[in-house]
């Protein structure tokens, strides 16, 4: 079959090495299916990668959904120092084999290899988009995490489901996503039963786990301030997810219609001042497209402004009528 040129091969092999934790028969799988990918075209290190990913692919059933990501570096807004923090979380994802093993770091270290992160911030001001970016710059599955699901009122039930979910992400080709963190990793309560008392040793495990992880957890939350400080402390990054201000919400408006959408030119300052963050600037953005569509019409600022009023009185958010008018 296709092999990969010999320039390649060898860089091509430690990056792999240090990403998927895959065994022999595993590996033939592998080069097997990448080479009939190939079709008799040159075999490249991006395809062999890409098979290696979905070898790995994680069965976490009920506990998790896997999310298809499109989101990329261009689709996300975020003031400069929230933007280095994400570039830096992929940058240690992907120099994670480096550091560790070439450069000797392992050896000096007996926890803590996993990679964690947490976003903290409400509700659309993009926690989800900016976990689907990594997952697609690091070309690895993206699982968000049920947590309605991994939570049980069965005593040692929690444990287990956690246990399930590490031990199917090891092979390393996923990166998990803990959706409304804070349900799971609130402040360990005082023990005044022994529910409470078993409700502490599972999130003490989940932080071991986390640690222990090979590969990056993302946990997400819209209340940073009920995060046990213990917890934080335990955490390689924390990333504040802020209200968009004037200038991010111009460029998010900026980016909420497709190319392909008929548009006439619109006022993206005047729809700036809307006091509405990503999540919603993208609902009203869709609906206008609707209104466009069904009226035979390219999407208007007055259309965008309807969908806004639309929006705004759904989520009771008090605004003046003459915020909407063109």
């Amino acid at each position: 079959g296709a092999t990969l040129p010999a320039k390649d091969a060898s860089s091509t092999a430690a990056l792999l090495a240090g990403q998927f934790d895959l065994n022999f028969a595993d590996i033939g799988d592998a080069a097997a299916l990448a080479s009939k990918s190939a079709a008799g075209q040159a075999l490249d290190g991006q395809r062999v990668w890409d098979m290696c990913r979905d070898l790995t692919r994680p069965r976490l059933d009920v506990l998790a959904q896997r999310l298809d990501v499109k989101s990329t570096w261009d689709d996300l807004v975020l003031p400069d120092e929230q933007m280095g923090l994400m570039r830096a979380v992929a940058g240690q994802v992907r120099a994670r084999h480096t550091v560790y093993d070439d450069w000797g770091f392992s050896t000096k270290m007996n926890r803590g290899f996993g990679i964690t992160a947490l976003f903290a911030g409400e509700s659309g001001t993009g926690k989800t988009m900016a976990a689907e970016v990594i997952a697609n710059d690091l070309r690895l599955n993206l699982y968000r995490i049920d947590l309605s699901a991994v939570v049980s009122k069965y005593l040692g039930e929690t444990e287990k489901n956690l246990r399930r979910l590490f031990d199917a992400a090891e092979q390393g080709g996923a990166i998990l996503f803990f959706d409304e963190a804070d349900a799971l990793f609130g402040k360990r309560s005082e023990v005044k039963d022994s529910h409470d008392r078993y409700a502490n040793i599972e999130i003490n495990y989940l932080l071991q786990r986390m640690e222990a992880f090979s590969g990056l957890a993302i946990l997400a939350t819209n209340m940073k301030t009920a995060l046990d400080p213990a917890f934080l402390r335990r955490l390689r990054f924390v990333v504040n997810f802020q209200f968009p201000g004037p200038k991010e919400r111009k460029l998010i408006w900026q980016r909420s219609l497709p190319a392909a959408t008929p548009q006439e030119v619109l006022d993206y300052d005047r729809m700036a001042r809307l006091n509405v963050n990503g999540g919603h600037i993208h609902n009203i953005a869709l609906n206008a497209a609707f209104l466009a569509a069904q009226s035979n019409q390219p999407v208007t600022t007055s259309l965008l402004l309807t969908a806004a009023r639309t929006e705004m009185r759904k989520l009771e958010k008090p605004a003046s009528e003459s915020e909407f008018r063109p």
